[in-house]
């Protein structure tokens, strides 16, 4: 383990965002390397991920009342890193791989009870940093994937979609269906990931589109988007379809507004005549699930049974892009800024 540094980098926030951020909005700042204090764990971290909702964060402490990053601040996101130093009896030692949620930084001090020992879980510790938790909760706490079911995933191409048409698959749905922006995603989504339709957004009508792919409903919808296309799983819906919803891409990443706010109309007759079951999920409520997903990911990621989609961008300085990236979808699957070379 080398020696720790004087200083370190980490990105801040330099002004709350009018809409999507911009790499002006983001500094990377040379700044003394923290000393953990009573009951906190010194890590260096290895990397971190970029993700869309952390628009809602940037935003919400100034325009809503919520908590989040103000300017100056350095930006919070799930990572995973290496143990430097960790309090006496705490069980860890130098070395060992942890996650945490404070990325965006190269060294973190940690509350011991905000490390989890990561282990030999996964074959490249990497993929602890994906979103499949959420997808695996979503599809078997809030809505039970059955076989033969017809799922429907929003924001296929994404980091959490990306994952959950595969996860619709292993879990035994009978047919998987994706939206996603362009038919370069659309065939690396039915090549690769799980997915035997995909409705490509500015290809036509997407209730038609959905209608074409699933002439005869769909059982599941995991939305991570809202708008048009949760508009469109209403009319397709077969009586007593399951709803679970987890995001609002079309906020998030609209070039407008601040991202904390996707209204969007919907059709409450066929809501109340199909008996349509509409959950909102966030997997924090699920813990439960982590060991879970854990578990069976590193089993089907051995097995070759599924894939983890992403990126990695080298080096902090690359932050500010990987965050236009993800605005932009530039990629299939999560964006990973990486810090060490695994």
């Amino acid at each position: 383990m080398p020696s720790t540094p004087l200083t370190h980098r980490e990105v801040r926030l330099t002004a709350v965002p009018d809409g999507l951020p911009r790499p002006e909005h983001f500094t990377v700042a040379q700044v003394p390397t923290p000393r953990p204090g009573p009951g906190e764990v010194l890590v260096r971290n290895r990397a971190f991920l970029v993700f869309a909702a952390l628009l809602r964060t940037m935003i919400g402490a100034a325009a809503a009342g919520l908590p989040g990053v103000r300017p100056g601040e350095p930006l919070p996101g799930p990572a995973i890193g290496e143990v430097v130093t960790a309090p006496d009896g705490s069980g860890l030692r130098p070395g060992d791989l942890v996650g945490h949620d404070l990325g965006w930084r190269e060294y973190a001090t940690v509350p011991l009870d905000g490390c989890r020992p990561l282990g030999n879980s996964l074959p490249d510790p990497v993929a602890h940093l994906s979103q499949g938790w959420t997808a695996y909760g979503a599809l078997t706490r809030a809505v039970d994937v059955r076989p033969g079911d017809t799922v429907l995933v929003t924001g296929a191409a994404g980091a959490v979609g990306s994952l959950a048409g595969q996860i619709a698959r292993l879990l035994g749905a009978g047919r998987v269906i994706g939206t996603t922006g362009s038919t370069e995603k659309a065939d690396r989504l039915t090549a690769d990931l799980g997915y035997d339709a995909v409705v490509v957004r500015g290809a036509g009508p997407v209730a038609k589109q959905l209608a074409d792919a699933a002439p005869d409903g769909i059982d599941v919808l995991l939305d991570t988007v809202g708008g048009e296309q949760l508009q469109a799983a209403v009319a397709a819906a077969r009586p007593h379809a399951r709803f679970v919803l987890i995001g609002a891409l079309s906020a998030q990443l609209a070039a407008e507004g601040l991202g904390i706010s996707a209204p969007v109309e919907l059709d409450l007759v066929p809501i109340v005549l199909k008996r349509i079951h509409l959950h909102g999920f966030n997997a924090a409520d699920h813990l439960d699930a982590l060991d879970e997903w854990t578990e069976r990911f590193g089993g089907w990621l051995r097995a070759g049974h599924i894939q983890f989609p992403h990126a990695r961008l080298p080096g902090i300085d690359r932050a500010p892009e990987a965050f236009q990236h993800v605005a932009e979808g530039r990629h299939v699957g999560a964006v990973i800024v990486e810090l060490v070379p695994s």
